[in-house]
C-alpha cells in the first residue's frame, strides 16, 4: 500500500508546478541591475538590506513600471532567503504599499503585491503582525475581487488571502469569512441587474485548492451539517467538469472533507444511533442523502481512476488524474490515505494524511523555487509540515539509542502528529463553541 504510493508522484502536485510558477519574477533580473549599480566597484556588492531598502522606497513612486520592478525585487529576496531583519524594521511600511498596489495597480502589480504579501506572512510567522495582516488585507482584496474579473489577478489574490489566513487566522471565525470570500469569487452576490461571470477552470481549481487548504485548520466536527452536503453537492458536481485540473482539485477537497470525521457528523439528527438510525429505526433523511452522495463519488473516482485517453489528452495530465482518483477511490473504500515522501536537502519530509498532503502541495506551489529553502529556515512551516533539518536535530539526536530515534523520528509518531498540528492547535486554543457556516450561500447560488 504505502509503497505503491510512494513511489507515485501525487498527481496535483505535479500539475500545479507548471512552467509558469515563477512567471511573476519574471523581471526580477532587471530590477536587481538597477538597484546594484555601484560606481568603481566591479562587484557591485551591495547589503542586502540596502537593496531592499530601495525597493521599498520605490514602492511609493508614481510609475507603475517601478513599482513592478521593486515587488518583482522585493520578491527575489524574499524567496532567497528569511528577511528577518528587515521584516522586523518595515513589516508595516511593506504591507501598507503592497495593500496600496493592490488597490491601484495593474493586474500583473496585484498578482506579485499579492504574492509579497504572502511571502510576508510565511516570514512574521504566527503572532500579532500576522493577525494585523490579515484584518487590514482581508478589505482590500474583498474589494479588489470586485473590480476585475481577470483570472491571473483572481489567482494570486486567492493565493495570497489563502497564506495570510493559514498564518494570521486566531479564531476560527477568521477563518470561516476567508472561506465565504472565496466561494463568493465563483458563487457571487449578484444584483438583479447584473450578470454573472462565469469563472474560468483555473480560477475555479485555485478556488478549490486554497479553500482546501484552510479547511485543513478547521475543526470539522463544529461545522454545520447543511453547509458539508452542500458542499460536498458542489464538488462532486465539479467531478464532471472537463477541466481534469478542476477535477482533482475537487477529489483533494472531497477526500479531506471525509478524512475529517465519520459520516454521522454529517446528520443532523442528535438521536441518530451509530449506524445513522434514529430511535424508531429509520435512517434521518440528510444521512441517506450523504449516503448516496458518497457512493455517487466513489463511482465517479473510480470512472475518473480509470478514464480513457482520446487524442486531445496530454498523457501527463492524464496519468495525474488516474493516479490521484486511484488514492482517493483507495480511501474511500479502504481507508488509506496516500503517503508521500520528498527529499529536502539530506532530509525527508513525509505525508501520510490528505491534509498534511494538502497544506504541502498549497505550501511548496505558492513558494516556488523558495520552497526548499524556507522548509530548511523556516520555523512555522516546519512545526506545519513536521520536518526537522537533521543540522538542527544533530546534537540532540547523537544522544539518543537507537530505539528512541525510531520513536520520535517516524513520521507515524506521536511526536511528529503533535508537531504537525501545532500550528491548528494554536488558532483552536482561542475558538469559540461554535465556528458557524464556513460555506455561505454554496447552497443558494450552486
Amino acid at each position: 500500500m504505502g509503497k505503491r504510493n510512494n513511489q507515485r508522484k501525487n498527481a496535483a502536485a505535479m500539475m500545479l508546478d507548471s512552467d509558469d510558477d515563477n512567471s511573476s519574477v519574471s523581471s526580477t533580473s532587471t530590477m536587481r541591475s538597477d538597484l546594484m549599480v555601484a560606481p568603481g566597484n566591479d562587484e557591485m556588492h551591495v547589503e542586502k538590506d540596502s537593496l531592499l531598502d530601495q525597493a521599498l522606497d520605490a514602492l511609493f513612486e508614481k510609475r507603475g513600471s517601478t513599482r513592478e520592478k521593486a515587488l518583482a525585487s522585493i520578491l527575489e529576496a524574499f524567496n532567497s532567503s528569511l528577511q528577518h531583519e528587515f521584516v522586523e524594521k518595515k513589516f508595516a511600511t511593506l504591507l501598507h504599499q503592497c495593500l496600496n498596489c493592490i488597490k491601484k495597480g495593474s493586474s500583473r502589480e496585484i498578482c506579485l503585491a499579492s504574492h509579497v504579501i504572502g511571502l510576508l506572512a510565511l516570514t512574521v510567522g504566527c503572532g500579532d503582525n500576522a493577525n494585523e495582516m490579515l484584518e487590514e488585507s482581508l478589505p482590500v482584496i474583498s474589494q479588489a475581487f470586485k473590480s476585475g474579473s481577470e483570472s491571473t489577478k483572481t489567482i494570486a489574490l486567492l493565493e495570497c488571502l489563502a497564506i495570510i489566513t493559514f498564518v494570521g487566522g486566531n479564531d476560527p471565525e477568521q477563518t470561516e469569512k476567508s472561506m465565504q470570500v472565496m466561494w463568493q469569487v465563483v458563487h457571487p452576490k449578484l444584483k438583479s441587474n447584473v450578470v454573472a461571470v462565469k469563472p474560468s477552470a483555473a480560477v475555479i481549481t485555485t478556488m478549490v485548492f486554497a479553500w482546501s487548504f484552510l479547511l485543513t485548520t478547521v475543526d470539522g466536527w463544529k461545522l454545520n451539517p447543511k453547509d458539508w452536503q452542500e458542499s460536498i453537492s458542489y464538488l462532486s458536481g465539479l467531478l464532471d467538469k472537463d477541466d481534469r485540473s478542476v477535477r482533482i482539485a475537487a477529489g483533494e477537497a472531497l477526500a479531506l472533507i471525509f478524512e475529517l470525521g465519520s459520516l454521522e457528523k454529517f446528520s443532523s439528527s442528535t438521536k441518530s444511533s451509530d449506524d445513522g438510525s434514529t430511535e424508531d429505526g429509520n435512517k434521518p433523511r440528510d444521512y441517506v442523502h450523504i449516503q448516496g452522495l458518497k457512493a455517487k463519488i466513489i463511482n465517479q473516482a473510480r470512472d475518473l481512476a480509470a478514464e480513457a485517453g482520446g487524442r486531445s489528452s496530454a498523457k501527463k495530465d492524464l496519468t495525474n488524474q488516474r493516479n490521484m482518483f486511484r488514492d482517493i477511490l483507495e480511501y474511500f473504500e479502504d481507508g488509506y490515505s496516500p503517503e508521500i515522501s520528498i527529499k529536502i536537502g539530506g532530509d525527508s519530509l513525509q505525508t501520510s494524511t490528505w491534509s498534511q498532503l494538502i497544506q504541502l502541495n498549497f505550501l511548496k506551489h505558492f513558494l516556488g523555487g523558495g520552497f526548499i529553502k524556507h522548509m530548511q529556515e523556516n520555523e512555522l512551516l516546519q512545526d506545519v509540515l513536521g520536518f526537522t533539518p537533521k543540522k538542527k536535530n544533530l546534537d540532540s539526536e547523537s544522544r539518543l539509542s537507537g530505539g528512541e530515534k525510531r520513536m520520535f523520528r517516524s513520521p507515524n509518531s506521536a511526536l511528529n502528529k503533535a508537531r504537525t498540528q501545532q500550528l491548528n492547535k494554536q488558532r483552536m486554543l482561542s475558538a469559540g463553541k461554535n465556528i458557524g457556516q464556513f460555506a455561505a450561500n454554496v447552497g443558494d447560488d450552486a
